[in-house]
């Protein structure tokens, strides 16, 4: 017996037409509640996280509210989509990883003798 698929195949041409939920939106969605939350200049985190999330979600089918906030908080900063890349840029050429301290010490410490002489 063959069932009815006209009602299956209305639920796949509505989801084709549908936004999507990208698979990272929680925790996008909290980076960009921290970035508008964020007081003062913008440091290389701030200004790689919002460039790394505009790259993600400029093409995508939805998360249109991350699209908005993105673009308020570019504004707060004073920079464009450009702008934006530009810094990304000369940031990532200076040789800064995320999750890196500009004024950390470098080494692991393991040559150091820490017993008092």
């Amino acid at each position: 017996m063959v069932g009815d698929v006209s009602g299956l195949t209305k639920l796949i041409e509505m989801s084709d037409d549908s936004l999507q939920t990208h698979p990272l939106y929680t925790t996008d969605r909290d980076e960009v509640d921290a970035l508008l939350g964020h007081q003062g200049d913008p440091g290389p985190e701030h200004l790689t996280t919002a460039g790394r999330l505009l790259m993600r979600y400029s093409d995508f089918p939805g998360a249109e509210d991350i699209k908005q906030d993105l673009g308020k908080v570019m504004a707060i900063w004073g920079l464009d989509r450009s702008g934006l890349n530009t810094k990304c840029r000369e940031i990532w050429s200076s040789g800064w990883r995320p999750g890196q301290k500009l004024d950390a010490d470098v080494g692991s410490g393991a040559d150091v003798d820490d017993r008092d002489s």
